[in-house]
């Protein structure tokens, strides 16, 4: 017959106590790098990004065929922001009842673009971006038409209804990886 030895707890020895508290270390340290790590990736599957409405102005305000910057607040402004959770958009009225709003950062590297009047482009300084009045791509390297903001008018009020600063989504480094791989 096998004899089992088994330990009494009382008797445990220096070499095992320290093995296992540095294992438990290691894991409570672990966990405390984990779970930041946890939840930055679960963030964006919680998060309610639906958008909130922010009224940018009244509707006199805006003249009809006129193109304006209107700045708000973003999304998901935090106590710390500051400056930061302030966006803009280009905002024109179309019609007496009818607005559209484009955001006002290049869909190629999300630099801002400027508004154009004589010229009814709107344009990115950075690398020569250029979108027509209705913000699709007119020249340069911009892959995507400038995004558009929902807009309402309520109680007199224009507004916007906010969305996550629309930055690019690697589609120039993917576009690079394409040419490479077909010379």
């Amino acid at each position: 017959m096998i004899e089992i030895k088994v330990e009494d707890a009382r008797e445990i020895s220096r070499r095992k106590f320290l093995r296992r508290l540095s294992l438990w270390s290691g894991a409570f340290a672990a966990s405390l790098v984990a779970v930041p790590f946890a939840g930055a990736l679960l963030d964006p599957l919680l998060r309610d990004d639906t958008g909130t409405w922010r009224a940018v102005g009244r509707a006199d305000d805006f003249v009809v065929g006129s193109t304006n910057m209107v700045v708000f607040t973003n999304t998901d402004p935090k106590p710390y922001g500051g400056v930061v959770q302030k966006t803009a958009a280009w905002l024109r009225r179309e019609k007496e009842d009818h607005f559209i709003a484009f955001s006002a950062n290049c869909t190629h590297l999300g630099c801002p673009v400027r508004w154009e009047e004589k010229a009814h482009l709107f344009m990115c300084p950075c690398h020569g971006g250029v979108y027509n009045q209705e913000g699709d791509v007119a020249a340069g390297p911009p892959p995507q038409p400038l995004r558009r903001y929902e807009v309402r008018i309520r109680a007199g009020n224009v507004e916007v209804k906010t969305a996550p600063v629309p930055l690019t989504d690697l589609t120039a480094a993917e576009r690079l990886c394409d040419q490479s791989s077909n010379t």
